[in-house]
């Protein structure tokens, strides 16, 4: 910065500085304003919401988690095991949920490939000829 001479030149470079000062506190009020909206509990869910939704990979293996959970619920409703007084039928139960939950949800493209070829088995059985 160069000296200053005279008055005018001062006040001149004093209403300079002040009017700088003047947009970057406005600039750092809007900074400030910006980053509480963003880390407001509901913002923060939302982002969370709109980045899960956008991802197919997390969509993907929410469904397969919760295809596997139903699977497991069902398989054990169908063997009336949850009915049962006998706490080992009930156990042998869990087991096969477990055992079915995790099948289908941590491994759902072998159980896909499996019910294709039981598919194509059953289209070749119909009909040989084709």
């Amino acid at each position: 910065m160069e000296n200053i001479a005279t008055t005018a030149r001062l006040k001149e470079a004093i209403e300079l500085l002040e009017a700088e000062k003047a947009v970057h506190l406005q600039a750092m009020k809007s900074n400030f304003f910006q980053a509480y909206e963003s880390l407001k509990p509901v913002k923060l869910f939302e982002s969370t919401l709109k980045e899960v939704g956008s991802s197919s990979y997390i969509i993907n293996n929410i469904f397969n988690i919760g295809f596997g959970l139903l699977a497991g619920f069902l398989s054990k409703r169908a063997m009336l095991i949850g009915k049962s007084g006998n706490k080992s039928a009930k156990l042998m139960g869990l087991i096969l949920q477990l055992g079915v939950t995790s099948m289908v949800a941590y491994a759902p493209k072998a159980l896909k490939s499996f019910a294709q070829r039981l598919i194509s088995r059953d289209d070749e059985d119909v009909n040989p000829n084709v």
